[in-house]
């Protein structure tokens, strides 16, 4: 049973763990030649380090396509975000529709689809046309065939129609390419996106901008790579030459797109897999079942001495050791094979358990898929011979003559590698204890540190995109602030810890050189400071809610060389060639994840409200108790309403935000409380095994040492300590190990917690705590029997 339930676990931790990295790694296969297709990414080395772009400078597209040897094709396209879109036959309007790009012919020669309605000949190429996905053709048109569908139109922010002038099949395999609307790349001109689409300016870097490449064959690649090293270095501008930065056009293979965070992947709402992730989640699975198999071959040899006569007997009567090999190789399949069907039921289970690290594209139906079923054989046959073929060499090894005579130096043979094993269990443990202790040590640093600016009992809510002006929010904020549960309202850009990346090239001129640095930006009218509860160290904030005023924080005076924040009142900062008073300096709070250290940051108002406001956000203090939030925010929604009569009501805490930023680190606790459990009770299943065997190899010794008087205590901790001494040593091995891991995964933090002594003791502790439990059921047990039976024994 011992040997069953730790292969079963070990099992179903590989099955599982195997189908998630197998999900995660074959991604976009199905392409014809997807091993030539390459993604043009962009990197950019400036003085504050290196940025990672996944998009290219328009003009490249074209340079690609007619000037450059060993492209066999390119496709270039421009994710287009639409306010809303309706059919010319029905008057639903779907608002804020996603996965619409601009594109031409080149795009559907490049990526494998099959066409149900129209052809792949002469499409995109000309103004107002567009293809549709089959679920997008569902969508618009519910009740019409794909043939049908073919010269219907579309309309799109109410000003642009265009043709459908045919459909595809979704795309059958696992993809990243999620786009479900392409119209024609001449139709963009009619857009805000036209001029940016057909500029011939070297100088942009657009993320909306894709360019995909099929290369000749691989040993193109260098000579690719060098022309277009050559063309980023012929195209660079003043601007970056001014400012020391480089660019680079760097090939990113079509297998790379889904692992790589760096540059990311266009279905936004779904997480983004993680190879460290990944390879995190192998190593667990792998060391559960290494768990799992040590149990086995421990449990084996120590029983070596139950099945010695048996095996003398067997040589005695002309078994041959290949014959013994055999049997003892066939019983370990058995065993194995009842762990795995074991283990196939508890893989559904542990599917949901594991439901954070699942994709969500992955169900309990894929372990019937062929490559599943491949990979579990190949565990269970690499598993079965990996806990069999030790035992069955020592057991077969035997000599006939001395086992028969009773030699008990056989039992003794295979100690020394059941404690090595034993060893090796409790140090997996041990690392998994600490690891755990320290992860969620961190997590709640993390989560209870002060960031700088108030964030219980404050939420935000957004605002339509599509709606440019301001009028509408300061409607809003009249409305809300009418409720007598609200403590204060302010409109602005984002929270003060966000995904905000809008920053500005800054430069202050000093009497004696130049100061030039990306600042971030933060908007908000003359309350957002006040509901954030951000001090001012030195001036005012700004006077109104459109004035071109600036406050900056505590990190820009140190990268403008201020020597006090009075210092920084009343003097220029120059934003593209401009002066920009500062008129206040704020304390320092944490913008984004304490991954990240505090960046220079200028706080204004709302200065390009000509064009287009940037107060998407309104931000609510709510007053009272939690209990009345819930009516509170009801009524807010009725204040929405009234503005915004035909968009959804969504408003977001500000602790769920900062929560947000640290939901990989969730994560990662939530797999090492798993890992933790699991493998201690692996470890002290196996622990059990073993003590169960040594207290009944030793019944004799016991029942003569307890007529001497031995008392419980010493007989207990007599059977303990050998046990004992090897969890010790477990911990010396693991301390290191688990310290060494966990720096350098703190290292991706900019604010940390201290790694204590405290958790290294705690985890050791809780693991001789363990041990001593499991061991003295046992032992204590024994010893208690009568002395008398005992020395009857046989």
């Amino acid at each position: 049973m011992i040997n069953i339930i730790s292969l079963s676990i070990g099992l179903s931790a590989a099955f599982v763990i195997g189908m998630m990295v197998y999900y995660d790694f074959t991604f976009d296969e199905f392409h014809k030649d997807g091993d030539r297709i390459y993604r043009i990414v962009t990197d950019v080395e400036t003085a504050e380090g290196l940025e990672k772009y996944d998009g290219v400078t328009t003009p490249l597209r074209l340079e690609v396509k007619e000037n450059m040897t060993g492209i066999e094709q390119s496709a270039f396209f421009n994710i287009w975000w639409v306010n809303q879109s309706k059919t010319a036959i029905s008057d639903q309007i779907y608002r804020d529709p996603e996965h619409i790009i601009f594109t031409n012919q080149d795009y559907f020669d490049m990526f494998s689809y099959q066409w149900l309605a129209g052809s792949n000949h002469d499409i995109l190429n000309k103004p107002n046309e567009v293809i549709l996905t089959e679920d997008r053709a569902k969508t618009y048109f519910p009740s019409l065939s794909p043939a049908a569908i073919v010269g219907k139109q579309i309309i799109y922010n109410e000003t642009i129609t265009a043709v459908v002038k045919g459909v595809v099949a979704n795309l059958k395999g696992r993809t990243d390419l999620v786009f479900q609307e392409f119209v024609s790349l001449e139709t963009a001109k009619q857009t805000e996106d036209g001029e940016q689409i057909f500029t011939e300016s070297w100088g942009n870097t657009n993320s909306a901008s894709q360019l995909f490449v099929k290369i000749t064959d691989k040993t193109a690649l260098t000579s690719i790579n060098r022309q277009l090293k050559k063309l980023a270095v012929l195209h660079t501008d003043e601007y970056r030459i001014k400012f020391g930065q480089t660019r680079d056009f760097v090939l990113q293979p079509l297998s790379e797109l889904h692992l790589n965070t760096d540059y990311g992947i266009y279905g936004y709402e779904e997480d983004q897999a993680s190879k460290d992730i990944l390879i995190g989640l192998a190593l667990v699975g792998l060391f559960l079942l290494l768990l799992g198999s040590i149990n086995f071959i421990n449990l084996n040899t120590a029983q070596a001495t139950q099945r010695a006569k048996e095996i003398g007997v067997r040589k005695t009567l002309g078994g041959s050791r290949r014959q013994l090999i055999t049997q003892f190789l066939t019983e370990t399949f058995v065993i194995t094979g009842i762990a795995a069907i074991v283990s196939v039921v508890l893989s559904i289970w542990m599917l949901s358990v594991f439901d954070e690290f699942v994709p969500s594209g992955l169900t309990a139906s894929m372990i019937l898929q062929p490559q599943i079923i491949g990979l579990i054989v190949t565990i269970f046959i690499a598993v079965a011979l990996l806990s069999g073929i030790y035992p069955s060499l020592v057991l077969s090894s035997f000599k006939p003559a001395k086992v028969l005579k009773g030699d008990q130096t056989i039992s003794n043979k295979s100690s020394g590698m059941r404690k090595v094993l034993t060893v090796f269990q409790f140090s997996i443990a041990q690392i998994f204890i600490i690891a755990t202790l320290l992860v969620g040590k961190q997590i709640y640093f993390l989560m209870h540190k002060d960031l700088g600016f108030k964030t219980d009992a404050i939420a935000y809510i957004e605002t339509p995109w599509s709606d440019i002006s301001a009028d509408s929010r300061i409607l809003l904020k009249t409305g809300i602030q009418g409720i007598s549960k609200i403590g204060k309202v302010s409109l602005g850009g984002m929270p003060p810890a966000s995904q905000n990346m809008a920053t500005r090239r800054v430069v202050y001129n000093t009497d004696k050189t130049e100061i030039v640095k990306n600042v971030q930006v933060l908007n908000g009218d003359t309350n957002y400071l006040d509901i954030y509860n951000i001090p001012l160290l030195a001036g005012r904030t700004i006077l109104n809610d459109t004035i071109d005023e600036y406050v900056i924080n505590q990190a820009s005076l140190s990268a403008f060389r201020f020597k006090s924040p009075e210092d920084a009142v009343d003097q220029y900062l120059q934003i593209n060639g401009k002066e920009k008073l500062i008129v206040g300096v704020m304390a320092d709070f944490n913008q984004r994840s304490l991954k990240t250290e505090i960046v220079p940051l200028m706080f204004t108002g709302d200065r390009g409200r000509s064009r287009r406001t940037n107060f998407r956000y309104a931000h609510i203090l709510l007053a009272g108790s939690t209990a009345n939030w819930k009516e509170t925010l009801s009524d807010v929604e009725q204040e929405f309403k009234k503005v915004y009569p035909q968009n959804d009501f969504k408003v977001t805490f500000i602790d769920e935000t900062i929560a947000n930023f640290y939901t990989q680190e969730q994560r990662i606790s939530t797999l090492l409380n798993w890992a933790t459990g699991l493998s201690v009770l692996i470890s002290c299943l196996g622990l059990l095994g073993l003590v169960i065997h040594t207290t009944e190899r030793r019944t004799k010794e016991i029942g003569i040492r307890k007529v001497l008087g031995a008392s419980l205590a010493e007989l207990n901790v007599l059977l303990c300590k050998e046990f004992l001494v090897l969890v010790g040593l477990s911990f010396i091995i693991a301390v290191p190990l688990s310290y060494w891991g966990l720096r350098n995964w703190l290292q991706d933090f900019a604010y940390k917690t201290e790694m204590s002594w405290w958790v290294f003791i705690l985890s050791g502790i809780s693991m001789v705590f363990i041990s001593l439990i499991i061991m003295s059921i046992r032992t204590m047990s024994t010893a208690m029997k009568n002395p008398v039976k005992s020395l009857k024994t046989e």
